[in-house]
């Protein structure tokens, strides 16, 4: 808005906030600044968010305000809408896949719902564009109302505004919460007015009270600004004057909303329904409200605008409540005929937009009424593929109130529940809704059992009675099998996972019986998921194609399900390096409040894997930590364990062995009495690394064994594949040597090989360790030529480390230096101790002494140099994968590995780090003469 009103009373004690809000305008125009009013209801911060409005105008900057709505708070950005409708016009600016992203959010287009933070982005780049011609501010009223997206979007562009011109100024009542994510952003607490000021207020709004009367209401305003000049307002000219008794007071709060209600009571009917339908609506937008306004106009606003209500700006076209608390009046005054009248109307004016249109048709329904419980449930489906969990199980609630079917009523509510547990991370009120559920249908359905079983998991129960109530609801359910049946679907992904926690192959068996009933065929990503996560040794080869297409689509997806899922498919077949980018926007949806919690779970479970299998060793420990912390404020005790599992490795692999075992322990103590079998074999993953890792080989071998016994690679248990190269290791140190070439042969016959790089690597090694030593070298040699195998530093160093101990034993101390040096190398660059100290040891004991230097880091691949050189140029990972091509998600891996070989963080390092970089980059040690 261009021309704002003028507050209408001068901020009276407030002489400091007036300052700091100057200073803050300043440096936004200057830098970019945001900044957090935050105070108790009627303390003044919505006259201050003016007084800014008025600064910022006087000093040339642009404003552009808008409120949170109770009413809205359910419809995805809402808010964003009418704070970005003044620069519609300038969207068309945007490149094409911003510009179509605000379309589509804004509800002004159609399309597929964009990616969070595509919409993030694209709003930042609007007021970037904005402010080059003139500085910006956007000011946000009532922080606690936003809709979710709208808030997560305000978040990210808050954070982000340094070198910009652009302020963000937002005001947000003290102890509410709300979905905005205010870390990182200065915040201003506005407290109550000074006896001083708060005297000269009230004797500016009312000088003519008698001392009695002002007294009364000082000590009743407790120095609350909007109390003091309303107040008044509500006495007769005789209590003012003294001449009459005051009434009996309620709680402030009570008694401002009653004085709201007086003074919207006392207005024409005509003025009355206006304000009803903008309080409503929410948006502010008149366009909306003279649509839905039938034969009321502009003019019917008059009383309300004279009595300082609202103010209607028709340069912006926009309707503004002078408080909250004036909308919250103008709807407790309403008559229910008149809510439904209001509400109709708007959903008649609001038919382009199908998720505001059906919320306003729910509210309007006097009873059940099938045809707008339907549209609710679509526009639940909506907002859910947005990432959106708890809007949608909002969206199904009332569309379950609606439904006059008692049997369709609990499948609506049953689904709301599954989302809820499944997805949003609320529990508690999953419960609730699924004792609704039965309540109205007692039979049950697919969702119901579904939300059953997530809220058994993260309880006491266990996985047999989990299994058996979802196999029951499966068999017995009257679906037909059809695999367009989206209750099914999910069921049977949800019995996927169990299967997998129940580490049992005969778990599979109605899972696999279920697929192949799917008529007209199973979706590609639940056949993928149950041949990649189930049993990959044996059914990983056939499903490696299509996974890596699936893989492929999440560079396109929005949906924190679909993403989730792939990733799960992707685990053991190494494909999650793929995926980091989708993962990666699912947690900063996540984080930013925007994404369900499960999802952003299992986003951050991923990331772990794929950072500890690449070196990436402090991230996984991070996101870890997160993992464990979400897992705690949401109820999700079941998952605690995976990202036990991620610090029990960092552990062993680190040299901590007490906390390694002190974390399985409390993973084997949680898994034990609830059948979580596949929680105990990770438990022994981890504890097998642990011995290896401190030399104690026996007890290395009998963890593994636990896993798979040598010989074989244990159906249904995937993890097998993981240790293979830890047991036949172990085996060879304990003189097991038929078990170990036993296992190696089971590698081999699996054909590992085919599904990654890194099991290729693995499954190579586990045969050269088994081999005699006159055969040994050539199968090590031809593990190492593997390719893409740099991307797995601790395999591959490992692999190199077993090589050299090998070779110094056959006496060929010169290769075994080679391999030994580059072992130790990465070993410190990851900060695996007990395998530096290994290695080192083996290096001493070829008639090395230590270095002559720290290690440099290590030689660069051919393939690695020329990226680095290109990137070092200033091409982007784009142009490099066109020149060389590959893929820019290849690209980055490779920058990945080459930064910490370099010792650099960043692109801008590379060409100094390049040119600085010897021929030979191994390190140089000291040799003494061979006895």
């Amino acid at each position: 808005m261009d021309r704002p009103e003028a507050p209408s009373w001068p901020l009276v004690g407030r002489d400091e906030e007036l300052a700091l809000t100057r200073r803050f305008l300043r440096q936004a125009t200057v830098n970019g600044a945001s900044l957090l009013v935050s105070g108790e209801p009627g303390v003044g911060k919505t006259a201050l968010l003016d007084a800014a409005t008025a600064f910022a105008t006087e000093a040339g900057m642009r404003v552009l305000r808008a409120a949170g709505v109770e009413f809205e708070a359910g419809i995805s950005y809402s808010s964003l809408h009418q704070l970005l409708f003044p620069l519609y016009d300038s969207f068309a600016d945007l490149p094409p896949v911003h510009h179509e992203a605000l379309q589509v959010a804004l509800g002004f287009g159609s399309g597929q719902p964009p990616d969070r933070l595509l919409v993030s982005n694209a709003v930042l780049l609007l007021l970037r564009q904005m402010a080059t011609a003139r500085p910006l501010l956007l000011i946000v009223d009532d922080l606690p109302w936003l809709d979710r997206a709208s808030s997560a979007v305000l978040g990210f562009v808050a954070r982000r505004l340094v070198g910009t011109s652009v302020g963000f100024l937002a005001a947000s009542r003290s102890h509410t919460g709300s979905f905005f994510e205010h870390q990182g952003i200065p915040e201003v607490v506005l407290q109550p007015l000074q006896p001083q000021a708060a005297t000269e207020l009230i004797n500016k709004r009312c000088p003519r009270l008698a001392p009695a009367v002002r007294r009364r209401l000082l000590a009743e305003a407790h120095g609350n600004p909007l109390a003091l000049l309303e107040l008044p307002t509500a006495l007769t000219g005789s209590q003012r004057l003294g001449a009459a008794s005051l009434p009996a007071v309620l709680p402030l709060t009570r008694r401002l909303q009653s004085l709201f209600a007086s003074r919207v009571s006392r207005l024409p009917e005509a003025c009355r329904r206006l304000l009803l339908l903008g309080a409503l609506d929410g948006s502010g937008e008149l366009g909306v409200l003279l649509a839905a306004a039938d034969e009321h106009d502009l003019d019917d606003l008059e009383p309300a605008e004279r009595d300082q209500l609202v103010h209607v700006h028709t340069n912006t076209r926009r309707l503004a409540f002078r408080h909250p608390l004036i909308e919250s009046a103008v709807v407790e005054v309403a008559t229910s005929s008149e809510l439904r009248w209001a509400h109709t109307a708007l959903a008649r004016a609001l038919v382009v937009q199908p998720e505001r249109r059906a919320w306003h048709l729910g509210e309007a329904a006097v009873g059940p009424d099938e045809s707008v419980a339907a549209l609710l449930e679509q526009a639940a489906h909506r907002i859910l593929r947005r990432g959106d969990a708890v809007g949608a199980v909002a969206s199904l609630t009332r569309s379950a109130d609606l439904t006059p079917d008692p049997v369709e009523r609990g499948r609506r509510l049953a689904q709301a529940a599954y989302i809820g547990a499944d997805a949003g991370g609320e529990l508690t009120s999953a419960s609730q809704l699924l004792d609704d559920a039965r309540r109205a249908s007692p039979a049950g359905s697919l969702y119901a059992t579904a939300a059953a079983v997530h809220l058994l998991l993260n309880s006491d129960g266990d996985i047999r009675t989990a299994h058996r109530l979802l196999v029951g609801a499966i068999e017995s359910g009257d679906h037909g099998y059809d695999a367009d049946d989206p209750a099914l679907i999910d069921v049977l992904h949800t019995l996927l996972l169990v299967c997998f926690y129940s580490g049992e192959p005969t778990a599979w068996e109605p899972l696999l019986l279920a697929l192949d009933r799917l008529t007209p065929r199973a979706p590609d990503l639940l056949t993928v998921a149950a041949a990649t996560f189930g049993d990959p040794a044996r059914t990983g080869q056939a499903a490696v194609a299509r996974l890596d297409a699936l893989v492929a689509g999440t560079s396109d997806e929005v949906d924190p399900t679909e993403i989730v899922r792939v990733g799960i498919a992707s685990i053991y077949l190494d494909r999650l390096s793929e995926c980091r980018d989708a993962d990666w926007r699912v947690v900063r949806l996540g984080r930013d409040g925007a994404a369900p919690a499960r999802r952003h779970l299992g986003a951050l479970l991923h990331l772990c894997f794929d950072d500890y299998h690449a070196g990436r060793w402090g991230e996984a420990a991070e996101l870890a930590e997160e993992g464990i912390r979400l897992c705690d404020e949401h109820g999700f005790r079941f998952f605690t364990w995976y990202f036990q599992y991620v610090k029990a490795l960092l552990a062993a692999a680190s040299g901590n062995a007490g906390h390694s075992d002190a974390l399985t322990d409390a993973m084997l103590r949680f898994a034990a009495p609830r059948g979580a079998r596949a929680a105990e074999f990770y438990s022994y993953h981890v504890r097998g690394l642990n011995d290896l890792a401190r030399g104690d080989y026996e007890s290395a071998y009998q963890h593994t064994a636990l896993i798979s016994p040598a010989g074989t690679l244990a159906p249904y248990v995937p993890h097998a594949m993981w240790v293979c190269l830890d047991l036949v290791e172990a085996a060879v140190r304990t003189n097991r040597f038929s078990e170990a070439a036993a296992h190696a042969a089971a590698v081999r016959q699996a054909n590992l090989a085919a599904l990654s790089s890194r099991l290729a690597l693995l499954a190579a090694a586990a045969s050269a360790v088994a081999t005699p030593d006159d055969q040994a070298a050539e199968l090590f040699e031809k593990a190492l030529a593997l390719p893409d195998i740099e991307r797995w530093p601790f395999d591959l160093a490992r692999v190199r480390l077993a090589y050299g101990e090998r070779l110094r034993r056959t006496r060929a101390t010169g290769k075994s230096r080679v391999q030994l040096r580059r072992a130790l190398a990465a070993f410190e660059r990851l900060g695996a101790r007990p395998w530096v100290e290994r290695a080192s040891s083996e290096l001493r004991a070829t008639g090395l002494a230590k270095p002559r230097k720290a290690p440099r880091p290590a030689v660069l691949t051919p393939q690695e140099r020329e990226i680095a050189e290109l990137a070092g140029s200033g091409l982007t990972n784009k142009q490099i994968g066109e020149k060389l091509f590959l893929s820019h998600r290849t690209v980055g891996t490779h920058l990945y590995q080459v930064f910490p070989k370099l010792g650099i963080a960043s692109r801008a390092a590379l060409r100094d780090a390049l040119a600085a970089l010897p021929e030979e980059a191994d390190a140089e040690l000291e040799e003494t003469p061979d006895r």
